[in-house]
């Protein structure tokens, strides 16, 4: 572990690097790290599947459970930005671009209390 600032660069080669030091890279096709993200993902999702949505809210509260919830996270972001890096996606960049576009397609209602529509929402 390093003391250096953290940045998606720099988490990247250090999987790249773990993965070559392993020959690991030789497995890290994007259809096995699509199948490996989806496999983590499905992990976390285990976490959170029979509570309710108060529990769900709680979940960090509980050091155990907080511990695996950061873990499956940390899994899901490793397969994520390997996936990026195999396929040359600046995540952060098309993260951005995706904001933009649903800024875009979703502009906000035009006064309080108002869906997309224009129609009134319900008092809550």
């Amino acid at each position: 572990m390093t003391d250096e600032p953290l940045d998606v660069a720099k988490l990247q080669r250090r999987l790249a690097e773990f993965a070559a030091a392993r020959d690991w890279r030789q497995y890290h096709t994007p259809k096995n790290l699509v199948a490996a993200l989806s496999v983590e993902a499905s992990e976390l999702l285990e976490i959170f599947q029979w509570l309710t949505p108060e529990e769900s809210s709680r979940v960090m509260a509980d050091p155990g459970t907080a511990h695996r919830v950061t873990d499956e996270v940390a899994d899901v972001l490793a397969y994520l930005l390997q996936l990026c890096e195999v396929l040359g996606i600046d995540p952060l960049a098309a993260l951005n671009a995706k904001i933009d576009r649903n800024e875009k397609r979703f502009p906000p209602p035009d006064g309080p209390g108002t869906d997309p529509d224009g129609e009134c929402d319900p008092p809550d």
